[in-house]
């Protein structure tokens, strides 16, 4: 399946219209492994000849991650935000508080715990989200 119809099928599965923005951010983000701000985005797009306002980046990445298309990790001490393709990984991330580099961890360190709440609850776990804050290499000695 080409991409384009693999996104139109997420649209289609949240519910939304495929436009030609929502298309092209999700281009945007398929093409990058680790996740952008809206400003990143909007940069991109730029570059490769959309015309697009960054207020509509912001509108459909909201859209799109209410809708469980797109993730969102809200950087700490900044009124900041990245995003990255829901895809069929389940990924958490490392953020360093000095230099603001984000290092995705891949697996879940949570699932054998989400069991034990399960388990001890009868709770339903649907999800959950985990950053951790700290020193990359670089910036561990500051």
């Amino acid at each position: 399946m080409d991409p384009e119809n693999r996104f139109d099928e997420m649209l289609k599965s949240g519910n939304l219209k495929s436009t030609k923005h929502r298309i092209a951010i999700l281009e945007v983000l398929k093409g990058n492994k680790i996740p952008l701000s809206a400003e990143d985005i909007y940069i991109r797009l730029k570059q490769n000849n959309i015309s697009i306002s960054l207020s509509t980046v912001y509108r459909v990445l909201e859209t799109l991650h209410e809708k469980d298309i797109v993730s969102k990790v809200n950087i700490p001490d900044s009124n900041r935000a990245v995003y990255e393709l829901h895809g069929n990984e389940h990924r958490h991330h490392l953020l360093c508080v000095k230099c603001r580099k984000l290092l995705a961890i891949d697996g879940c360190p949570l699932e054998e715990y989400e069991k034990l709440l399960e388990d001890r609850f009868g709770f339903t776990v649907k999800g959950h989200n985990l950053e951790v804050y700290g020193y990359c290499n670089n910036c561990a000695g500051y």
